[in-house]
């Protein structure tokens, strides 16, 4: 939602040699180096074919069960998608968020972000090229084990100033028990200009009120910039964030960066913002950096193969040391019921519960528990795991 005349300023040109300890990690490359063009181009395609998504149109719910639906197809539960509904001036909107919860820091999460909807033309560019990129995103990393969760956030409400990352920061990330949040990391045009040499993309980092989160910001965008030189073929511009779903994060006095294109188009925003007047092979390009910024940022597991992580399900259960309570994550389980049971060094069953309709997260009160070392088993149709746990 960017306008040419307020990107005026390019504050510097960075090479990668010699700026951070980072280092090449070939785990990473080897999933960077599954982005498909084709899925790229094909995803832009289908969300330009959806027309103008504006507030309040069948065109907009068409491009959220869109979304719901490729997700789906990549393996994403039920449970992992979650719609969280909003109003303004007299309209009811949706987010759409996918869950993937890390492995060590469950409960600390990296948000990665971009917006849905569009204004006046089908907005094949703005937002599209970021929605195909997180979409690229989530295919790949869904199987990969990560130390921080991840949410995949699909705004609305972002061309009516930002209304649907508003509400999210409102209900979602304020809530009663509020999300403690790594990086907001925002992906808004991405695609590049049809004809021109596209090859940089403008990092952003925070320079805004409040400053809490200024110097954090700049450390996070100086890490993208290096993953940007580590996995993809794009140099990188260093500039400032604005005018973007970040900000309502900015506000609430989260960390963000950003990625958005440094040759900007002049189509956003009308009837001509399309496939044709973009570049889908800079996007794909975009997406590379990208992929291999959040698996850096989310600390992608190089020693726990996806085999392993994926035989139960992802499910896991933390916090582990824990006290006074156990959260159950379902990972990719898709089954209504299940039996969850305790079991202490001697074999008795100190708890159990059946949950119906569950949650992707259920938390279970375990305080009356004596500290020690116990098995937690999830039963869930024919599927068994278990696992050790330990009370303090």
């Amino acid at each position: 939602m960017k306008t040419i005349t307020q990107k005026i300023i390019i504050i510097f040109l960075f090479t990668i040699n010699g700026l951070f300890a980072q280092t090449f990690v070939q785990a990473y490359a080897d999933i960077v180096n599954q982005t498909s063009q084709t899925n790229i181009t094909t995803n832009l395609t289908e969300y330009e074919n959806l027309g103008v998504k504006r507030r309040g149109t069948a065109q907009l719910q068409n491009t959220l069960n869109w979304l719901k639906n490729k997700y789906s197809s990549y393996g994403y539960s039920a449970g992992q998608i979650v719609e969280d509904t909003y109003s303004y001036s007299g309209f009811t909107c949706k987010n759409l968020t996918i869950n993937k919860i890390g492995t060590v820091y469950p409960n600390t999460y990296v948000i990665v972000c971009g917006h849905y909807d569009s204004i006046t033309g089908t907005g094949t560019n703005d937002n599209g090229s970021g929605i195909v990129t997180i979409l690229e995103m989530a295919r790949l990393l869904r199987n990969v084990p990560t130390e921080y969760s991840i949410k995949f956030v699909n705004f609305s409400g972002e061309e009516d100033g930002l209304k649907g990352s508003q509400a999210y920061v409102s209900n979602v990330v304020n809530a009663t028990t509020p999300l403690n949040i790594k990086i907001v990391f925002n992906l808004d045009e991405v695609g590049g200009v049809a004809g021109m040499t596209n090859n940089n993309i403008t990092c952003e980092r925070d320079t805004s009120t409040p400053t809490t989160n200024n110097a954090a910001s700049n450390a996070f965008t100086n890490e993208m910039i290096t993953c940007v030189g580590l996995y993809s073929p794009l140099s990188t511009t260093l500039s400032y964030a604005y005018a973007s779903d970040y900000m309502s994060f900015q506000s609430n006095n989260n960390i963000i960066t950003g990625m958005f294109e440094t040759n900007e188009t002049t189509h956003k925003h009308t009837a001509t913002d399309l496939l044709v007047n973009m570049d889908p092979i800079y996007n794909y390009k975009v997406a590379k950096a990208a992929i291999g910024t959040t698996l850096h940022y989310a600390v992608a597991s190089t020693a726990l193969s996806n085999e392993d992580f994926n035989q139960d399900f992802q499910v896991s259960f933390f916090p582990n040391p824990t006290k006074d309570f156990i959260n159950i994550n379902l990972g990719t389980l898709t089954e209504k019921e299940y039996q969850f049971s305790l079991i202490d060094i001697n074999g008795k069953v100190v708890l159990e519960k059946t949950i119906r309709n569950p949650n992707q997260i259920e938390k279970i009160n375990i305080n009356s528990l004596t500290k020690g070392i116990y098995l937690v088993t999830l039963n869930a149709g024919d599927k068994k795991i278990s696992k050790k746990i330990v009370i303090e």
